[in-house]
């Protein structure tokens, strides 16, 4: 059982000098690792196409990164930095960014203990002229804090604030700050709703020319959103993964995604998610639909996919994935819905028998990370001489890192 893991076992040594500091000019230009019938063999990434059998389906996770990094100043003259997590009132993220009122959201603090309590303000510079941003911190929640964010232009909603004043959220391995190139170059090229405090890196390599290979060579493509939280840079720090406590991330899945899971899987055409978040939603709705197989209602108000409910039921008794996708879709049939909202804390670890997915594009995470033991639960122990040889062949590693192909072992 993944409760009984050590995470010492899903470490190794990555030097600073491995971690891709920057993108590569050309996005489609990185090395892709290729790992199929347990032999690594190095491509380059638009070359991707040509390890694709046609009929397969892609799914992207299309979230768009927000500028969540806020700067203000206290009276002292001491600066402090607050980073937007995950909105709290409206809870929609949509509804949140496009509101012209008071916001809440939950919040990490840089320097908390300088601000004492009160107000405290910042200018931030619109097309419309300047806006004055106040943040009242509410309240703590066990680490983070509940920040209100109200402005004097009720002309500005609060995601055009973040646009002009807000800093692009780098991942804290990169120890630098954002310039203007990642602007560009930390979105995926068609990233569309906001609300990451980080991109889904896997995508970042795909271009406008693969998806034209991709698309004569008959691979299809799907979207889910998966709104990535700082969660997903959460080192486990405890020995027993049992004792780690995995982050909430909102997804959201739209009818069209659900139809074009059920045609590929009755046609048995590989379903493979480009990153770890799309993977951890199409496993998530594997273990939604579930429920409904077993004739549980699923909430009207949104659900949660709780990080240990995979590993409650014998894994015999898992129905198929056809099956399972084809009574959520009938389910969103009958209930006339075009979207699923809920959230998910889902925790894929080696012992995790993956149900819809037949591999992964992704890039090479950090040691000790819950991404890793994902890594791992699709391609077991493989996933050290992986490692080792992208370490040999001069990958470059994380987030502006290169990127791999990994077919499940089976």
């Amino acid at each position: 059982m993944p409760h009984d893991i050590d995470i010492n076992d899903y470490d190794y040594e990555l030097p600073e000098e491995r971690i891709a500091k920057y993108p590569l000019p050309q996005r489609d230009a990185s090395k892709l690792l290729v790992y199929r019938d347990g032999k690594p063999q190095h491509r380059i990434f638009s070359e991707l196409p040509e390890e694709l059998p046609g009929g397969s389906l892609l799914v992207f996770n299309n979230t768009r990164v927000i500028h969540a990094r806020l700067k203000f100043v206290l009276p002292s003259g001491r600066p402090l930095e607050i980073l937007c997590l995950e909105p709290l009132a409206p809870l929609d993220y949509q509804q949140n960014l496009s509101s012209q009122g008071i916001v809440q959201w939950k919040c990490m603090v840089g320097g908390n203990r300088k601000w004492k309590s009160g107000e405290i303000s910042t200018t931030i510079d619109t097309a419309s002229g300047p806006v004055q941003l106040t943040a009242t911190r509410e309240e703590r929640l066990d680490g983070p804090f509940r920040i209100a964010f109200s402005w004097d232009d009720a002309k500005i909603s609060f995601g055009e604030l973040l646009a002009a004043g807000g800093i692009i959220p780098l991942p804290p391995y990169l120890n630098r700050d954002s310039e203007s190139s990642d602007q560009d170059r930390y979105q995926t090229v068609y990233a569309k709703p906001e609300g990451s405090v980080a991109a889904p890196t896997a995508g970042l390599h795909f271009t406008e020319n693969v998806f034209e290979a991709l698309d004569t060579k008959g691979v299809q493509r799907a979207f889910v959103t998966l709104h990535v939280g700082a969660g997903t840079f959460k080192p486990v720090t405890t020995d027993r993964l049992a004792e780690h406590d995995m982050h909430r991330e909102s997804i959201f899945v739209q009818k069209t995604l659900v139809d074009q899971l059920v045609e590929t899987l009755q046609a048995e055409s590989p379903v493979i998610p480009v990153g770890t978040t799309s993977m951890r939603t199409l496993e998530s709705l594997y273990w939604l639909g579930a429920r409904l197989v077993r004739e549980e209602d699923i909430p009207e108000a949104g659900f949660t996919i709780g990080q240990w409910e995979p590993y409650a039921y014998d894994a015999s008794t898992y129905p198929s994935a056809s099956v399972v996708m084809e009574a959520l879709q009938a389910y969103m049939n009958d209930h006339q819905l075009d979207i699923l909202e809920g959230f998910t804390q889902l925790l894929i670890a080696p012992g995790y028998p993956s149900r819809l997915v037949s591999g992964l594009i992704t890039n090479f995470h950090q040691p000790r990370s819950t991404l890793l033991l994902l890594i791992a639960s699709l391609i077991s122990d493989q996933w050290k001489p992986i490692y080792t040889y992208a370490m040999e062949n001069d990958f470059r590693f994380l987030s502006y890192g290169d990127s791999s192909l990994l077919w499940r072992s089976v």
